[in-house]
């Protein structure tokens, strides 16, 4: 058994979908989140930058003792995880890998990507998805406006509605049979999108698809915490944000003090 905490790292506050999962999957397991908010959005940066502020995530992850490093961040994944994978003696995984694995053992070919310009530019969906399946049909779209609008908790509103509806008009013909929500903030989107849609399209979220390859890995690699009342931590590196009010919403009573992230 092993009580040290997961580490959980995104720009803000996308990734409290992924931790919401996590808590759903592993739910004894102690949780240190940090959110990046003064840095966000991480989407228009260059992959230099981004490299650099996940460096910085991790190093301050390490340093509150947790065994396991979540990026639950598309375009840090996308952009970072494997350089920082060959700096840091500890398993540190990413939102892409396990939703590709899910994608092929659904045999799935005709297959759409939202996500931040940046990770659409860095192609790491399209390369990641055609290394696995390589007849596959890749779809991507960039949302760069997703994001921020997640940031301040337009996820419900009118603004949200002809927003998706714009960003998704030139995926509705396309036959898909998957849409990845490649950035962690989509998922906060996902009744709008599937009302959009209509279709029968399996919306993936990958936070979901993370927290269960990561509940494999915690056993195989017997790391897993067996102890009850686990306990979580928020850190941000600026609180002047709408963090608190997206992340109550989301995490309703497992909600817990916000704390500034000091370097």
């Amino acid at each position: 058994m092993d009580k040290r905490p997961i580490g959980v790292f995104d720009s803000g506050v996308g990734g409290i979908a992924v931790f919401r999962e996590i808590i759903k999957y592993n739910p004894n397991e102690n949780i240190v989140y940090l959110g990046d908010t003064k840095s966000f959005p991480y989407g228009s940066k260059s992959k230099e930058s981004i490299v650099e502020l996940t460096k910085k995530g991790i190093e301050f992850l390490i340093n509150k003792g947790v065994k396991q490093i979540v990026i639950a961040c598309g375009t840090a994944t996308s952009q970072a995880l494997d350089e920082v994978k060959k700096l840091y003696n500890i398993p540190i995984i990413g939102i892409i890998n396990s939703t590709v694995e899910y994608i092929e053992q659904k045999n799935m070919k005709n297959v759409g990507v939202m996500a931040t310009a940046g990770t659409i530019r860095s192609n790491a969906w399209k390369n990641s998805i055609l290394q696995k399946i390589p007849d596959a049909n890749v779809i991507n779209k960039a949302c760069a406006l997703l994001a921020p609008m997640a940031e301040e908790g337009w996820i419900d509103n009118e603004i949200a509605v002809l927003t998706i509806k714009e960003y998704l008009k030139d995926l509705k013909d396309k036959n898909l049979q998957a849409l990845i929500l490649g950035c962690t903030h989509y998922p906060l989107f996902k009744k709008i999108i599937k009302n959009e849609l209509q279709e029968n399209v399996d919306i993936i979220d990958t936070g979901e698809i993370l927290s269960k390859a990561l509940k494999k890995e915690l056993i195989q690699n017997s790391m897993e915490n067996n102890e009850t009342e686990p306990k979580y931590e928020i850190y941000l590196t600026d609180t002047e944000t709408n963090f608190k009010n997206v992340a109550s919403k989301l995490l309703g009573n497992n909600m817990q003090e916000i704390k500034l992230a000091k370097e």
